[in-house]
């Protein structure tokens, strides 16, 4: 049986992927996983998604249930005995709940900043997304137009290496990693028809990743996503 934390929908996953060097990655990398990469290559993934129908140990939470989520992360892996663990490591999370932010902090050492957030999703004859999310007076984007057909993850695409994780890892400090367990059914996508990024990466995310505010996304994708359960326990080593 497992002990569920927390469980929400996560809907409308858009995912912006550019390819970086993996020296910029090595501060974030938490002791005890290594950097997973797709055809020889390290990426970062701007996310912009929903978080809907939030409850905390089956408890609905009132005024903070559904609210946008934006996060820059990367693609870690563990071996644990015979087994492989393709997880993700968040850079920074963002949520527009000063309270949402302070207890994942507080409780997981995550890396949560509270900051306006917005969204506009309209569903007709294809899919409009709009995420935004304000950051010294600048508001930053993401706005993409989909097909609304569902198709399943195809084998060995960038879809899959993206979207199959099922582990997170935090790092605590250079020795101590933090594991734990996401579970949701496998996600199926839509096709993207056009893509419009816009963040100050620099601003956002620390000079390192400055380079990426003037550089299309290698790939753009986007998953339907799904009921999604995080589990208590945490694991460290």
């Amino acid at each position: 049986m497992f002990n569920t934390f927390l469980t929400a929908n996560w809907e409308n996953l858009v995912m912006a992927n550019y390819e970086v060097d993996p020296v910029v990655l090595e501060p974030y990398l938490p002791n005890g996983v290594e950097l997973d990469v797709y055809e020889g290559k390290a990426f970062v993934s701007l996310v912009g998604f929903m978080f809907k129908k939030t409850k905390l140990f089956g408890v609905p939470i009132p005024f903070f249930g559904s609210f946008e989520e934006i996060n820059l992360r990367f693609y870690v892996k563990r071996k644990d005995g015979n087994k492989i663990k393709k997880g993700v490591v968040f850079i920074n999370e963002t949520v527009p709940f000063k309270l949402v932010a302070f207890l994942a902090n507080k409780l997981y050492k995550e890396h949560y900043i509270s900051i306006p957030t917005k969204h506009a999703i309209e569903c007709d004859t294809t899919k409009k997304i709009s995420y935004q999310w304000k950051m010294r007076d600048h508001w930053n984007s993401m706005v993409i137009d989909s097909e609304t057909q569902k198709n399943k993850i195809e084998h060995t695409s960038i879809e899959e290496f993206i979207f199959e994780r099922y582990f997170g890892f935090t790092k605590i400090d250079k020795n101590i990693t933090q594991e734990y367990r996401i579970r949701h059914p496998k996600w199926q996508v839509n096709k993207i028809l056009e893509a419009n990024i816009s963040c100050d990466f620099g601003n956002m995310y620390g000079m390192a990743f400055e380079n990426l505010s003037t550089r299309k996304p290698d790939s753009v994708i986007i998953a339907e996503g799904s009921n999604v359960a995080v589990n208590w326990k945490r694991d460290r080593f």
